[in-house]
This record gives structure tokens, C-alpha cells and sequence, in this order.
């Protein structure tokens, strides 16, 4: 048996269908990447996994904390609006996708079905990152280049636990 689709003990059907659609989707995404996969960390870089990511924190507190990171100005507050639109729209995206899986019995869910699960999960992110990419693409473009250079090192770091030194 492929061990991807091997039963995992105690996990609602949800919260395994997230697992395996980040898993394909990563796995995916980076065989479609090619010779440019090979050379980029195993990874996404810490802020588009923090901008994209499920995790427990708010949406809110990862658009301020990226906000801040990114040194955002006054005069860019209308571009950067669109980023964090794009954050909300996501996670609103993604929260109502779980909920409507979380409503279907787990026991009434074939195999296909689980596969198309997974796909929609991916589809929701898929759709996500492409918005999000397309409002701070605007964003960066509009940065002096000290600016963007931050914005890269916030991209390489944003996430990380800090060293210890």
C-alpha cells in the first residue's frame, strides 16, 4: 500500500484530508517546478507559509505581524490593503471548505471521495496563493529597492524561530 494513504488512527477524516491535499500539493507544485525545485529549500519560504498558512493564530495577527515586517508606509497602505484582503478572502475560503467536509459522515466517504476532497483542499490553496501572489506582486513592485530587499529577507525568515546566539 502506498503509504500515503494509509490510515492514520484518531484523525477525523478533515484534518486528514488537509494533511494529504498540502502533501500532494507541495509534492506537485514542486515536481512541476523541475530544476528549480532541486535548488529551493524542501520548504515554501517562511512568509508564504505564513501568509498562507492553517495555523491556530489568527489571519489578523499574521497580516500585522507581515505588515510590520514588511516596513509597510502610509503612502502603501492602499496596495498592501489588497494584500491582506487576499489573506482574509483565503482563510475565509479554506474555513468554509473544512466546515462543509466536517458536515459529511465519515463513514459515508469512499475512497474517491477522499481523493476529491483532497483535490478541492488544493484547489482552495491553489487559488489562494495565485490571489495572493497577484495583490503583493502589486505591492512589491511599488517598493524602492531597499524596501524590496527587506520584503526578500522577510520572504527567507518570516516564521522562523530566531537564533540563538
Amino acid at each position: 500500500m502506498f503509504p500515503l494513504f494509509r490510515p492514520i488512527p484518531r484523525l477525523a477524516p478533515v484534518v486528514r484530508s488537509l494533511a494529504v491535499a498540502t502533501l500532494l500539493g507541495t509534492t506537485f507544485l514542486a515536481g512541476s517546478l523541475g530544476p528549480v525545485a532541486a535548488q529551493a529549500p524542501a520548504q515554501k519560504p517562511p512568509a508564504a507559509a505564513a501568509a498562507t498558512s492553517n495555523k491556530p493564530e489568527s489571519v489578523e495577527q499574521r497580516i500585522t505581524t507581515l505588515k510590520t515586517a514588511l516596513k509597510i508606509t502610509p503612502d502603501q497602505e492602499a496596495k498592501w490593503g489588497t494584500v491582506a484582503t487576499a489573506m482574509r478572502d483565503n482563510a475565509t475560503a479554506m474555513d468554509k471548505l473544512v466546515q462543509a467536509k466536517r458536515a459529511i459522515a465519515p463513514a459515508s466517504m469512499t475512497a474517491v471521495d477522499d481523493l476529491n476532497t483532497y483535490e478541492e483542499f488544493t484547489k482552495v490553496r491553489l487559488d489562494g496563493l495565485k490571489n495572493l501572489t497577484s495583490a503583493f506582486k502589486s505591492l512589491y513592485n511599488s517598493m524602492p529597492a531597499d524596501q524590496q530587499k527587506n520584503a526578500d529577507q522577510v520572504f527567507m525568515t518570516f516564521g522562523s524561530a530566531p537564533a540563538h546566539g
